[in-house]
């Protein structure tokens, strides 16, 4: 826990270092070009389906004509942009995650090497093709397991629920691998995440609420809807900056976690694991350092 905790306000620290923040901009350009498109070319078209798909159930329509009669009829009017806004939000946390762990994993990872664990050799354990297809490999079960969890979304508590958690897993996947990917060997890295599974998989879960965090951006409801073109640009730049903290949460912890490793079993863990030869009775295996 202690190590959780010194990596959490670590990472904080962090991310205000003028690097961090002047990285945190390549993701958020290119995710407000790719949601402003995606918006220009499909709003309506979403928004038209998803209110017949609304109209199409009349236990809907009943909720709908009693806000009518409370004097809440402009709630039914965002409803169905509320809800394509609902739908979309898990689809753009999942690409600011890949773009981060793509563009900026391998920075943020450096950055903290060069800062605190300058000493900590580095055994380039994954390669850069390697972590691009492990990032893209967990993407699409996410995906996956967002799409098959839908269904559940209906029931309240569920939708604030199951999200967080599929992001949170995600993170704890890819976020470890890059962190270890330059400084751990693949013996190292798969020890490291056997041995701190817990907490590792605790961190990404914590994670996956704090990225859920800037929805609440779109309970302003119609205020939100005619301010769209401001605030998707700040919606989408706080995810990427909860993304940054949680890279750099899972670096130093990562990291600090390695330097461990190797000063508490100085054998190479590729060695350690291969089969000792045969002795004699009583005899014992030389130690040896790296």
């Amino acid at each position: 826990m202690s190590l959780l905790l010194d990596s959490f306000w670590r990472a904080l620290a962090y991310c205000v270092h003028p690097r961090v923040i002047a990285l945190s901009f390549l993701p958020l350009l290119l995710m407000v070009v790719l949601s402003f498109a995606l918006g220009y070319f499909f709003w309506d078209a979403a928004v038209a389906s998803v209110t017949a798909w609304l109209e199409a159930y009349q236990l809907v329509q009943a909720l709908l004509a009693w806000l009518e009669r409370i004097g809440l009829a402009e709630l039914s009017a965002v409803l169905a942009p509320l809800l394509v806004l609902v739908l979309v939000t898990p689809l753009i946390v999942l690409l600011c995650l890949l773009l981060v762990a793509v563009f900026m994993g391998s920075a943020l990872a450096d950055l903290v090497g060069q800062r605190r664990f300058a000493r900590l050799e580095r055994k380039r354990g994954a390669s850069f093709l390697h972590g691009l297809l492990w990032a893209l490999g967990s993407t699409l079960l996410a995906l996956l397991a967002l799409l098959v969890s839908m269904p559940l979304w209906l029931i309240p508590p569920l939708v604030l629920i199951l999200p967080p958690l599929i992001w949170g897993w995600l993170a704890y996947r890819v976020f470890v691998f890059d962190a270890l990917a330059e400084h751990a060997s693949p013996a190292e890295r798969q020890f490291i995440i056997r041995q701190h599974r817990s907490a590792l998989l605790l961190m990404g879960v914590i994670s996956g609420f704090l990225s859920a965090a800037p929805s609440l951006l779109w309970a302003s409801g119609a205020m939100f809807i005619a301010l769209a073109p401001l605030l998707v640009p700040v919606a989408v730049w706080v995810y990427t900056l909860v993304l940054i903290f949680t890279a750099l949460w899972f670096t130093h912890y990562a990291l600090a976690a390695l330097q461990h490793l190797r000063a508490a079993v100085p054998l190479d863990l590729s060695v350690a694991q291969e089969k000792p030869p045969d002795l004699p009775p009583g005899s014992v295996l030389p130690s040896s350092s790296t």
